[in-house]
């Protein structure tokens, strides 16, 4: 998968377009899609990074290594985003096909496969959280935004009953007992002066105005 994303880069710049590419786990970036023969500006591992939903802009998605990067991005619309998380989400529950004799690869799969789990479910509240603000707004229904809540609503439904069914497969698998999945409290407590300006991280200049 391939696209424009925004990117945050310093309190200086504030977010710059980059031209995004996803291929076998790894997400670069470059300046622009022309310049992508040039080499990208930077690159990540899907599989080790936090892949976190904004609870406030439905156009971001953060991805975080614990301790050594943090990318905060801003799709175009909320229906890009969706495309990008459901992308990233698969990358990251992805492991190699070829499982060693002791079935470890299958553990790893399904750990993997849970943390998918829980990506979506995260996506799911904060889109059941939108159709339940726009059905309650004060001056009546909001019927276009419904609409386009629920059309995303739908699409990660679809993806979730898709990872639960991969979930059980991979249990029966290994024979272990299927434990409960407790669905998140999401916070909705944020104010909106988080929605454009992540959390300073402590990363040199060079690094975040790339």
């Amino acid at each position: 998968m391939e696209g424009i994303l925004w990117k945050w880069t310093n309190y200086w710049n504030g977010w710059q377009t980059r031209w995004f590419v996803l291929e076998n786990g790894i997400l670069s970036y470059y300046k622009s899609q022309e310049e992508v023969n040039q080499g990208c500006k930077g690159s990540v591992k899907v599989s080790v990074c936090q892949i976190n939903v904004n609870n406030i802009d439905n156009t971001r998605l953060d991805l975080v290594i614990p301790g050594q990067q943090h990318m905060y991005l801003r799709a175009p619309s909320p229906q890009d985003r969706q495309k990008w998380l459901v992308a990233l989400g698969s990358a990251k529950a992805c492991v190699d096909s070829v499982l060693d004799p002791k079935g470890s690869g299958i553990e790893d799969s399904l750990t993997h496969k849970k943390s998918e789990l829980h990506l979506y479910c995260d996506l799911l509240m904060q889109q059941v959280h939108a159709v339940k603000s726009a059905a309650n707004s004060e001056g009546g229904p909001e019927i276009q935004k419904i609409e386009d809540a629920s059309s995303l609503l739908t699409a990660t439904c679809d993806t979730f009953i898709r990872t639960l069914e991969d979930i059980m497969k991979l249990t029966i698998t290994t024979g272990a007992n299927p434990t409960v999945y407790e669905m998140p409290v999401p916070n909705l407590t944020m104010t909106k002066n988080n929605l454009n300006k992540p959390k300073p991280v402590n990363r040199s200049l060079s690094q975040e105005n790339r």
